[in-house]
Formats: structure tokens, sequence, C-alpha cells
């Protein structure tokens, strides 16, 4: 079958198209026909070799095939959506079970990658870790993203008070408004204080959800009002934030949490109530995930240079 990996770690000039044998199925596992194959940051992470350790890191040796969500069918013909911790990038794919879940009819191929990582993403950064309570200001990093689309809209379905976006154009800042954000800024930590707390009728914020980190989460801290709590879930400016004097956070009232949906996942299975929501939300068209480019499976390097380089917004799609 047809596929992309990569033998050796590095950026997207890694990735090789090659043709490999089909996979087969063991027990609890189910052979998946792949429709469309979504693009994360997790795996330009893979390629490159940061996630080599742990129980979450990708298995087996070098040569490996990236991808951690995939639409497909089953050899029974049902269309399903579900998680892999790597082989997503292939004709077809093996899948567990448990990560296995079917697709409500009228949702897209690429509506449904977009709600696997990056909505659940999004829903438990605003519900599981912020605890966002109805009125409360929420701050989206990174808004015209796939995450950061979902979050915005996610916001205002949960009930924000104001809901502020960051994006680095005036495209994308005009795309954040239309999903429903109450203002878009630049995001650049210059200025970052001043712009946040105008946007917000110079009041400090409640809530941040940032996937930049460096100076911008530094910026971030000096936003937070009483009780309020900037989440990380990323660092894809690739800087390193100061530290934090835990002295701070008291004498400020504030929390820093961080959150990352893998080890979730794989804890607790890609199906459960929080995805369920997800995609019946889409079905209804209460939310609107935002499918980006799609490319054909050989272009997998152009994807992932065209997400490093910022120049994307919302879910990327290889179609094998």
């Amino acid at each position: 079958m047809r596929a992309m990996r990569y033998g050796r770690f590095g950026g997207p000039e890694v990735l090789e198209e090659a043709d490999v044998p089909d996979p087969s199925a063991g027990p609890g596992e189910t052979l998946v026909e792949v429709e469309a194959a979504g693009v994360n940051f997790g795996d330009i992470k893979q390629i490159a070799g940061e996630h080599t350790d742990g129980p979450y890191a990708p298995q087996g040796p070098l040569p490996r095939i990236p991808g951690m969500e995939v639409v497909g069918r089953t050899e029974s013909g049902r269309r399903v959506l579900g998680y892999v911790p790597q082989g997503g990038y292939a004709a077809k794919t093996v899948v567990a079970d448990r990560h296995l879940v079917a697709l409500p009819p009228g949702v897209g191929a690429g509506e449904a990658l977009a709600v696997l990582v990056q909505g659940l993403t999004a829903w438990h950064l605003l519900r599981s870790v912020a605890r966002i309570r109805p009125g409360e200001s929420v701050v989206v990093h990174a808004a015209a993203g796939g995450t950061g689309s979902l979050a915005v809209q996610l916001a205002r379905e949960f009930g924000a008070g104001r809901i502020i976006a960051t994006a680095s154009s005036d495209e994308k800042r005009a795309f954040a408004l239309e999903l429903g954000a109450d203002a878009a800024i630049d995001g650049d930590a210059a200025g970052y204080r001043e712009r946040v707390l105008d946007a917000n009728h110079g009041h400090p914020v409640d809530i941040v959800l940032d996937a930049i980190g460096g100076p911008v989460l530094d910026a971030a801290l000096d936003t937070l009002g009483h009780l309020g709590r900037l989440v990380t879930y990323g660092a894809s400016s690739r800087q390193t934030a100061a530290a934090i004097e835990p002295g701070r956070l008291a004498v400020d009232n504030i929390a820093v949490a961080g959150f990352w949906v893998i080890p979730l996942i794989v804890r607790n299975g890609a199906g459960g109530a929080e995805l369920a929501e997800l995609l019946d939300l889409t079905a209804r068209r209460r939310l609107r995930p935002l499918v980006g480019a799609e490319y054909d499976l050989a272009r997998a390097r152009d994807a992932h240079e065209d997400l490093l380089g910022r120049r994307t917004k919302g879910k990327l799609v290889l179609r094998p």
C-alpha cells in the first residue's frame, strides 16, 4: 500500500513516499481503509524525534509511518473516526477498537478529523482545566488555527462573557471574529498586555489558552485578574518561557496549568461523552470545525512546512 514514512529524525524533508505491506488487525483491532488523515504538530514532533521515550511515544524501529488520526471505512463498510499512535499517513491502518468511533451522518472527513485531537483539546482546556464559568472572559491564542478556532466557538457555546482572539494577520483576525470572538488582536509579545486589556475594556481577563509559549506566555501572565487561569498546551514559538516564581501565583491569586490530550486519549480511549458532544454539535452545525488545505498524501512534506510556517488556518488533511 501507499504510505509516507521517515527513516531518520528531522524536519519535513525526512518524509518519503513508500510502498509498504498492508497492515493486519489483531484481537481488539479493526483494519480501516483511510479516506483522510489529519496533520498535527504532534506529527512534526514525532518525526523530529521529540517524543522518543515514555508511554506515549511511537513504538518500533525506524522507518515509521507518522499520523495519529484517520477517517475511513471498516471492511464491513462502517464509516469511522479513529486515533492511532502512529500509522495514519497511509492507505490503510489498524485502529484499536477503543479508539474507534462511528461517524454521524453529515459530518465530513475534515470536520471529523478536526474534532478528534484538536476538538477534544479545546473541550478539555475550557471544561476540565480552566473550568470556565458563565460570563468569564477568555483569551484564545492562535485563534485561526485548528484548536484555537474550535476553542473560540466552544467558549461561546459554554457561556463565555467576552472572547478575545489573537492571530498573526488581518485575515486571520477577521476570521476569528466570524467564528464568534468579540475582539481580535495581534498576538505578538511586544505590546501584548496593553492590547489584551484594551480589548477587555481595561479589565484583566479570567482565562488564557496558550499554544505559543515563550515571551507570549510571559506577557499573558500579566493580563490575568483575580483567580485567573492560564493553560499552556503547546509552544509553537519554540521559545522558552521565563521561570515562574510560585510566590507570585499566590500573591496574584492566579493559576498556571498544562494540558496534553494524548495521555488522556491513551488512558480513556478516543470515544466517550466529550467526543460524542463535539460530533453532535458538528452534525447540528452548532460547531463549525475549520477544514483548511487538503494535500495528496505524497505532499505531506508541504503540509508540515506550511504548518510550521504558520501559513495555514484550520485542519490540514492528507488524502491517500
